[in-house]
């Protein structure tokens, strides 16, 4: 590269040239419902209500309308996919419907499977946080330091305290994570436990 050549090019790097060159803008200004739509498909986790007005730059009324449009154009269109209100927050899903596919996409993830012990545990703490480990051996009958580290790992369970007993062994709960992998809004959601109970034969 020759000295000239050498300059031009630190010219064109220089932020103070650049600030000079007006932008290009494209033909038309998104909508700002379109601008909703486009962070809630660019998101990989729920946002709230609040976070996403904020971050398009309205209230969160006129969010909130925003959001029942787009879902009113997915229907009308017959969309594969809506806004769904999850963990505290709104992000895009695909519908139940199209789950027999997605399985399909998804089986190599198989080895993250949780197994039956690892969900009965994560069941009992979700039913019963905060809750000491001693707590869930009693219901569980058996060990379950292993797989209370494992459900910490897949970032389904965290510690959330300390209890105030002899020792003040760590309490676990449930996280974010937790709702969004199981699809609920909130801890109020979890099924009420008689719906679980077996009927009588």
């Amino acid at each position: 590269m020759t000295d000239e050549h050498e300059e031009q090019a630190k010219k064109l790097l220089n932020n103070d040239e650049l600030t000079d060159l007006p932008e290009s803008k494209p033909d038309t200004e998104p909508m700002v419902e379109s601008v909703v739509e486009a962070v809630l498909f660019a998101s990989d986790e729920p946002l709230t209500l609040a976070r996403l007005a904020n971050i398009v730059g309205t209230d969160a009324k006129q969010t909130r309308q925003y959001i029942k449009n787009l879902n009113d154009k997915y229907q009308a269109n017959n969309n594969a996919f809506r806004i769904e209100q999850i963990a505290g927050g709104y992000q895009m899903m695909t519908l139940s419907s199209y789950n027999h596919w997605l399985k399909k996409l998804l089986q190599v993830r198989d080895q993250g499977k949780l197994s039956p012990a690892a969900l009965e545990t994560l069941a009992i703490i979700a039913y019963k946080q905060p809750i000491i480990r001693a707590d869930i051996e009693a219901v569980r009958g058996v060990a379950v330091g292993e797989i209370i580290r494992n459900l910490m790992y897949k970032g389904l369970v965290k510690i959330v305290g300390r209890a105030e007993v002899l020792g003040r062994p760590m309490l676990y709960g449930t996280t974010k994570k937790f709702l969004e992998v199981f699809g609920l809004n909130s801890l109020k959601d979890l099924p009420k436990i008689e719906e679980l109970k077996k009927p009588p034969s």
